[in-house]
């Protein structure tokens, strides 16, 4: 097998697509418009096996069917036509993002008993992004000390979703920072315009008074931690009325003793 062949099988692979789905959209993008019988030689796939496969690689756009001399004849689409295909999945995965909240509230009901306290790790980028997801269903304001925006950190498609999730929601933030962040933001905002907080309340604090190394957010009984720098990403969340109670009020020493009441 050439490497061109295993890259296209792989890549096909990864969007949930069968192995002989790739050698027919190689054979066919190989020799042009086939037969099936003239398909099957040189795709090395059985005939009753493509007619299985044909309603697969027409609604996923990779084949188009002709009519040659009375004949039915299958071509290659073009190959950018799996950009509908994965649009197609990028809707269905956001659309089980969206219902994950509702089950979560299905299964917490028919729980017997939950525990008053609980302690939760996340690992790599994903982990980091599904704990600044769960700040999203807060029903009441987020306060946090902040490291960097965490835009960097998620890239623009993530930090715009998450945005407008919390603006739909009217989620209110407030948050201290050092001069790091403020610089970062100021960078940021010179070359993005996307859409942005609408109740965010930031104030500037010295680092004589707190030098900042991680992020950390409070939200009704969390306490969230996130460590994201020099290629370490981890975080983690505690639940816990009484902690998070201590870091609000933490938080809002360090409230007063910020400069003056900034603006996103």
């Amino acid at each position: 097998m050439t490497p061109d062949k295993a890259a296209v099988r792989t890549y096909f692979a990864k969007l949930g697509l069968e192995t002989e789905i790739a050698d027919i959209y190689l054979a066919l993008h190989a020799s042009g418009p086939q037969t099936i019988s003239e398909l099957s030689r040189s795709s090395g796939v059985e005939r009753t096996r493509i007619y299985r496969l044909i309603d697969q690689l027409i609604e996923s756009g990779l084949i188009e069917v002709e009519t040659h001399y009375k004949r039915g004849v299958l071509k290659a689409a073009p190959i950018a036509n799996l950009r509908i295909l994965i649009s197609r999945r990028e809707q269905e995965l956001q659309g089980l993002q969206d219902e994950l909240q509702m089950v979560e509230q299905l299964l917490g009901r028919n729980q017997l008993a939950s525990p008053a306290s609980r302690i939760q790790f996340y690992h790599s980028q994903e982990g980091a992004k599904q704990m600044l997801w769960n700040e999203t269903r807060a029903k009441g304001e987020i306060v946090g000390v902040l490291y960097q925006p965490v835009q960097i950190d998620t890239g623009s498609k993530f930090f715009e979703r998450w945005v407008s999730q919390c603006n739909q929601k009217d989620l209110r933030f407030r948050s201290v920072y050092g001069d790091k962040f403020q610089h970062a933001v100021a960078d940021w905002y010179t070359t993005h315009d996307n859409e942005r907080l609408k109740h965010w309340q930031g104030r500037l604090i010295n680092a004589e008074t707190l030098s900042i190394s991680h992020s950390m957010f409070v939200y009704d009984d969390v306490v969230a931690y996130y460590n994201w720098k020099e290629g370490e990403i981890f975080g983690i969340e505690i639940h816990n009325k009484d902690i998070a109670a201590s870091q609000r009020g933490l938080f809002e020493l360090l409230w007063d003793k910020a400069a003056a009441e900034l603006t996103q």
